[in-house]
C-alpha cells in the first residue's frame, strides 16, 4: 500500500492505493511517508489538481473501494451522477431498489470520496445532508462545481417537470 498527500481547497487529502488502484481518500491528512508517488498516485494527484482547478469534470482512475455488494451498487449509482448535478438519497434508493437510509449509510462508508462523488447526494428537498468530510467541505465541493458552470440541478425546482433543468 502506498499513499500521497495532496493539498486542496478543502484541506490536505491523503490518497492511498494498492495494486495499481485507488482504495482510500482521507481528510485532514498528515504528511505521507517518504518516497516519490508512483503511477496511479501521481495520476490521482494530477487529476485532483485539475478537478479543483475546474479543468476536469470526470475522474479516470482505477478505483478499488472495499465494501458490500449493496454499497458497491450505491457507489456505482453515485459515480454515474454527472458533474454539476445532484441526486437525493431517495432517488438513488429508487434507482437501485434500496431505501434512502441505507443509501445514506453506504455514502457514509464510501472510502474514496470525491473520486466517488458522494458530495453530489443530498437529503430530501435539496438539503445538503451529511458527509464524511463535514458539511463545510461538502458545501465547498458543491459550490466549486457550481462555479465551474456544471450546476444544472443543484437544488432541483420541485415545481418543475421531471428532468427539468430549471433553477429554483
Amino acid at each position: 500500500m502506498s499513499a500521497i498527500v495532496v493539498a486542496s481547497p478543502v484541506g490536505r487529502l491523503r490518497v492511498t492505493a494498492r495494486g495499481g488502484a485507488v482504495t482510500h481518500l482521507a481528510w485532514d491528512a498528515a504528511a505521507a511517508p517518504g518516497g516519490a508517488a508512483d503511477g496511479v498516485l501521481a495520476e490521482a494527484a494530477a487529476q485532483l489538481d485539475a478537478w479543483f482547478a475546474g479543468r476536469l469534470t470526470r475522474f479516470s482512475l482505477p478505483l478499488a473501494p472495499s465494501g458490500t455488494v449493496f454499497q458497491r451498487r450505491v457507489w456505482d449509482a453515485i459515480s454515474a451522477i454527472p458533474y454539476g448535478e445532484t441526486r437525493a438519497y431517495g432517488e438513488i434508493a429508487a434507482a437501485i431498489g434500496g431505501v434512502a437510509r441505507a443509501v445514506g449509510g453506504a455514502c457514509g462508508a464510501n472510502p474514496i470520496p470525491i473520486f466517488i462523488p458522494c458530495h453530489r447526494v443530498t437529503a430530501a428537498g435539496g438539503k445538503p445532508g451529511g458527509w464524511s468530510g463535514g458539511a463545510g467541505a461538502k458545501g465547498a465541493l458543491l459550490a466549486l462545481e457550481a462555479r465551474r458552470g456544471g450546476w444544472r440541478t443543484l437544488f432541483r425546482n420541485r415545481d418543475s417537470s421531471p428532468g427539468s433543468d430549471a433553477k429554483p
